[in-house]
């Protein structure tokens, strides 16, 4: 028998689920979100219930490791817990929008911010940055794992070193200047609640790399005590970062010049350092965007992997023990380089926040299913408090989005009927296979 090779310690955990989080959501969606909310103070306080939620929902996942200490995400929770077909259409959403629409959202925004700060590239054909950085967190992390892991580690270390800095020297300007923040010029908007959970639901999109660290749990060494520790000290580092950067750059800039719009961060640069301010920020912000990219060719192929053991995919797609997925990455890679071509920053936003939100509520419900099923009880303090808050709220506000914006629902339902008859085709096949 061929021992297990574990490749992942904690500080890579943290790094995947940091890098997960803090993409292109986090300097993109406040802008957005001002449009709609219509006051900074609003804004702030969306991203730290968000923050609150993804906490909730790592104290969750950290409980279902403890219980299925194996790779595979929300595949292997509700397969294993409620039904293969709850389990295949998680993959299936996983496969389908998960990770290569996250992806694709990362690397468009990418793109926006290099030819921001590097006006020469716009000779380039439309979307070949965006295309080629997907190539290249393929080509990090095809080759071998722990070089991949290594490399995803290195990048992530210096933009964390680069953000802290970026904050600290803010908040010095806050301090030491007259013009800062920048005052209100309208009073604060009245408050909507089905608008607030439709910005929820986009900013959710920054915080879903919280759970990054369960889909490699099974290259994980002790997995069960340290992938709990990686989604919590990674999600807790992942909220100050999203608080604090978006706190900035809503009370960095006027707020006429930053509603809608999808550079926020390249403005409240510009009001915040000048132009040479403004291009600094715009190369951080690329990479980390990079972080992000890389962070998902990581993890996103693993829960393929595991659905090709359990031959609910073609078995090309599965790992050999130590070895990436390689054809697994190749088919992220290619779907991601698809959706690029095909989607915008603002409609993916909308799909991905919804859906991807309601899958991770139905995973974390598994906990409560196997507890009645399997009498398998978590034995954490936070059981049944923080998955009861994580669920609850994370319907709730999904609900509240869809009845406010009725497109993110209709978007999301093709998807899990063309998952579910995905499945029905795939048993068919499995049976005539063993026949």
């Amino acid at each position: 028998m061929i021992p297990k090779t574990y490749s992942f310690g904690v500080w890579t955990l943290v790094a995947l689920v940091v890098g997960n989080a803090v993409g292109a959501g986090i300097y993109t969606t406040s802008g957005f979100a001002l449009a709609d909310l219509g006051s900074r103070e609003w804004v702030v306080l969306a991203w730290f219930v968000a923050g609150l939620i993804a906490l909730a929902g790592a104290l969750s996942y950290g409980m279902l490791v403890q219980g299925l200490s194996d790779s595979g995400g929300e595949y292997l929770y509700l397969s294993r817990s409620i039904h293969p077909l709850a389990g295949f259409v998680a993959g299936w959403i996983s496969l389908l929008a998960g990770f290569p629409g996250a992806i694709a959202f990362a690397a468009l925004a990418f793109e926006t911010y290099m030819l921001a700060a590097l006006p020469y590239l716009k000779a380039l054909p439309a979307d070949f940055l965006a295309i080629m950085v997907v190539l290249l967190a393929g080509a990090i992390h095809i080759v071998r794992v722990k070089s991949g892991a290594k490399t995803h580690e290195m990048i992530v270390a210096f933009m964390l070193i680069v953000l802290s800095i970026i904050i600290v020297w803010s908040a010095w300007r806050f301090l030491n200047s007259a013009s800062l923040p920048v005052p209100n010029t309208q009073p604060l908007a009245s408050f909507s609640i089905f608008t607030f959970a439709n910005s929820l639901v986009w900013i959710s999109l920054s915080y879903s790399g919280f759970n990054a660290a369960a889909y490699v749990a099974g290259e994980v060494g002790n997995a069960k005590r340290n992938v709990p520790r990686g989604m919590v000290i990674g999600t807790l580092l992942t909220m100050v970062l999203c608080v604090g950067i978006n706190a900035i750059m809503v009370y960095g800039a006027p707020y006429e010049v930053l509603v809608g719009q999808p550079d926020i961060a390249s403005v409240a640069a510009q009001s915040l350092g000048g132009s040479v301010g403004r291009r600094i920020v715009e190369v951080v912000i690329a990479i980390s965007l990079l972080t992000s990219i890389t962070a998902m060719v990581l993890a996103g192929p693993r829960v393929y992997a595991k659905m090709a053991e359990d031959r609910a995919l073609p078995k090309i797609f599965a790992a050999k023990s130590g070895q990436p997925p390689r054809m697994s990455i190749a088919l992220q890679v290619v779907m991601s380089i698809f959706l690029v071509l095909v989607a915008d920053l603002r409609s993916l936003l909308s799909y991905l926040g919804f859906t991807l939100s309601l899958c991770l509520a139905l995973a974390v419900t598994s906990l409560f299913v196997r507890h009645w099923r399997l009498n398998e009880k978590p034995t954490s303090f936070w059981y049944p408090l923080a998955p009861i808050i994580f669920v609850g709220c994370t319907v709730l506000f999904a609900v509240l989005s869809a009845i406010n914006e009725p497109t993110q629902f209709y978007a999301a339902l093709p998807t899990v009927l063309i998952g579910g008859l995905a499945y029905l085709v795939s048993q068919k096949l499995k049976s005539k296979g063993e026949k």
